[in-house]
């Protein structure tokens, strides 16, 4: 029973696949050789970002995927986006339930003269497309919306979203960071102009990796400007794309695994990966919910979120749950405010915070059954305490 139950995907999804990757032995043993394998390298590891950049247009339906550009995070690609479209006497939307990589950006801009309007989610976590609307004004520039949340997995009504923000003509900007690679994703159907999204979470990838689709270059400013080993003869930022907003060395091996991860999602199918984290989550919502040593955040409802739950026992602090959980027991959760403080602020659980469970495609049922159970018995031996 003391073997590690990984409830952290949210936060990095540590999987085997991770840790055997299929990834070219040629750019793994020229990369060993340092700069004098430069030459040997440089095609291959072209030939690399390029697929890992075809993947991800085949798993976003993207029609030019020279519009899918590589950041390092998530964080990275919602500052480009963010910085690179929102100047002072723009008016800007976004959501009460969105992560400190949307919030603190968005604030920054406001001190330097954005006009920002935050839509208020329910107590649920749940963001509508009448909330959005209400926020609207005629001098909208970008409504920016989490396409699920990282604090109680509620996936929000993006394709609702795009609709409006395409029939205002407005620039739609989503944060995929807890979706890709677990929810489908169509940026045509979406409506949907910047999408950011994280590497090494659903899609399976390392740490440093994410990126960002951008629909309209002209409408968005580089955040970084350096070498991009084109127009090398020219001291200005090349304007095509993904140049112009890839300066500097990309992490050739971090795509070689995102890539690797990528082809196992398009593999299994994205259907049977959400269906299976759909399955787990209404395993632990069956075992719990009507318990009422438990208070459950969000909508819990398995087909209005992904694999990602926040709860407290009543009467004791998410630290020490948390603390419990993990030295006890082996369950690694993530306890807190998970970096979203005004969305624990709309579920009432701020300073505090929750307990969080995430999991993904490689967590099994037995998993979340011995979960669960160990946070009854945490439940129970606390009751005696008190």
């Amino acid at each position: 029973d003391r073997r590690i139950i990984y409830c952290l995907v949210a936060v990095f999804l540590a999987v085997p696949i991770l840790f055997k990757w299929k990834m070219n032995p040629g750019v793994m043993s020229t990369a060993r050789k340092g700069y004098d394998a430069i030459e040997e390298l440089e095609p291959e590891a072209g030939r690399i970002v390029l697929k890992t950049r075809d993947l991800l247009a085949v798993l976003f339906n993207v029609k030019d995927p020279a519009r899918i550009v590589f950041t390092k995070n998530a964080t990275e690609a919602l500052n480009t986006a963010l910085y690179g479209v929102l100047k002072a006497g723009d008016h800007a939307v976004t959501t009460s339930m969105e992560h400190n990589s949307v919030m603190r950006p968005l604030n920054d801009l406001a001190r330097l003269g954005l006009d920002l309007s935050v839509a208020e989610a329910d107590r649920t976590g749940e963001v509508t497309v009448d909330m959005i609307r209400k926020c609207i004004k005629d001098k909208t520039r970008l409504v920016a919306v989490t396409h699920a949340s990282n604090v109680t997995g509620a996936i929000n009504e993006i394709e609702k979203i795009g609709l409006l923000c395409k029939q205002n003509n407005i620039l739609f900007l989503v944060d995929a960071a807890q979706t890709a690679g677990v929810v489908g994703l169509d940026v045509e159907r979406m409506s949907i102009d910047l999408l950011a999204f994280s590497g090494h979470k659903g899609l399976l990838g390392p740490q440093g990796t994410g990126g960002l689709f951008i629909r309209d270059e002209k409408l968005l400013k580089p955040l970084t400007r350096g070498g991009t080993g084109s127009l090398s003869y020219s001291e200005e930022q090349p304007e095509f794309l993904p140049d112009c907003y890839e300066s500097g060395t990309l992490n050739v091996i971090g795509l070689a695994g995102l890539g690797e991860g990528i082809r196992f999602i398009l593999d299994r199918g994205i259907d049977r990966i959400m269906a299976h984290e759909r399955r787990l989550l209404e395993i632990f919502l069956n075992e719990t919910d009507g318990d009422g040593r438990f208070v459950l955040y969000g909508a819990r409802n398995a087909l209005k979120q992904t694999g990602v739950l926040s709860l407290n026992i009543r009467g004791f602090a998410a630290s020490k749950v948390g603390e419990v959980l993990d030295r006890k027991y082996g369950i690694m959760t993530r306890i807190g405010l998970h970096c979203a403080p005004r969305a624990h602020k709309t579920l009432g659980t701020f300073p505090d915070g929750t307990v969080r469970f995430s999991w993904g495609f490689f967590t099994g049922e037995k998993d979340i059954l011995k979960a669960v159970r160990f946070l009854k018995e945490i439940a129970e031996n606390m009751k005696h305490q008190s």
